[in-house]
């Protein structure tokens, strides 16, 4: 047994593996790879998928949800076309690598754009304070988890502007109250299923009101009017999306897996805060539950310690390779046995 902690693509659980296998063979007669997106049978599955998703956030009345392509980095460039007000002016709260992207994207449609909160000073280590927000902004646009800084917000921006957030790491990884969101998307590499499709969930009362003249694929109504089905959706990858959204609402919902994942973050953080040879690169009121970063405190120890968690079958543990170090991803289908397993091995360095 493999224990995967690599940063994307996610794991799954082992169930929905077996089932996405099998539907490969047979689903209902074809390969999930070859069935028609507009049979009745793939039709299902959408609408399947896109319940669930809202069963499993309790996502309320007024909003949209849908299957697209692209990834988050599609969607910078997406969220800034749609949410452009008769001011085109932005906030972004810089925090990392994807919300640079945005930024960058952001411009690109043609916005002002203002970095209203930023924490590169100290190379993206914690989460800044958003203060004297502007009030003539089109929107707020922030990323919940940075991945490759290891930080993440533990709330929601209070503002009356309309928010928008990046949660491509995050989603279902723990309660979270949609109504205080105007569009939330989430490449679903991370804890939703394959690479492939991008969920986004978007207030119906914001769509069609960009004051940009937006290329069709990029403007949400279209989508919203096709169900999803404006082009050919990513069969496979909603598919196997759905299979993972109906083991997580029977297995406890998004309540019990934020559990889990409180528990496998306390067991690491606790072992490299209390192992001489390791620490953390984040501060610690800002640490994510979902990437856990952290170095050696003696390089000279790099050897030994990567001979250990290679031969303790312990893949995807080399931090990104523009900061270094080691980065632990532990989404949702992670088993806490896998967390224990890498804390055996820093005991034993």
């Amino acid at each position: 047994m493999k224990h995967n902690f690599g940063a994307g693509p996610c794991i799954l659980p082992q169930e929905v593996f077996k089932d996405a296998a099998a539907a490969v063979l047979d689903f209902n007669g074809l390969s999930i790879l070859e069935v028609s997106h507009r049979s009745a049978d793939f039709v299902k599955v959408m609408e399947e998928a896109r319940e669930n998703v809202k069963k499993a956030l309790n996502v309320p009345e007024g909003y949209t949800v849908l299957f697209l392509q692209g990834g988050a980095s599609l969607g910078f460039l997406i969220s800034a076309y749609n949410f452009a007000g008769k001011n085109k002016k932005a906030g972004y709260v810089n925090t990392g690598t994807w919300s640079t992207k945005a930024v960058k994207e952001g411009k690109n449609a043609g916005l002002e754009v203002i970095e209203i909160a930023s924490s590169e000073d100290k190379g993206f280590n914690y989460i800044p304070e958003l203060n004297d927000i502007p009030e003539d902004l089109d929107f707020i646009h922030y990323t919940s988890n940075n991945t490759i800084a290891g930080t993440q917000f533990k709330s929601i921006p209070e503002t009356n502007i309309p928010l928008i957030c990046d949660m491509s790491s995050d989603i279902f990884s723990q309660p979270i109250d949609v109504s205080k969101f105007d569009l939330i998307y989430a490449g679903a590499q991370k804890n939703l299923g394959p690479a492939g499709s991008t969920l986004y969930i978007v207030k119906d009362s914001v769509l069609g009101k960009s004051t940009l003249d937006i290329p069709t694929y990029l403007d949400l109504q279209v989508h919203a009017k096709k169900d999803s089905m404006f082009n050919t959706p990513p069969v496979f990858s909603v598919y196997v999306a759905n299979l993972n959204l109906k083991y997580m609402i029977k297995n406890g919902g998004v309540d019990a897996i934020a559990k889990r994942n409180e528990e496998k973050a306390e067991l690491l953080y606790n072992e490299i805060d209390n192992n001489p040879n390791f620490e953390g690169t984040t501060e610690v009121k800002d640490r994510s539950l979902m990437n856990v970063t952290f170095r050696l405190t003696d390089d000279s120890k790099k050897e030994r310690f990567d001979q250990l968690w290679n031969d303790g079958n312990i893949v995807g543990l080399k931090g990104h390779r523009s900061v270094g170090g080691y980065r632990a991803s532990m989404y949702n289908a992670l088993e806490i046995e896998s967390v224990k397993a890498l804390v055996e091995i820093m005991k034993a360095l």
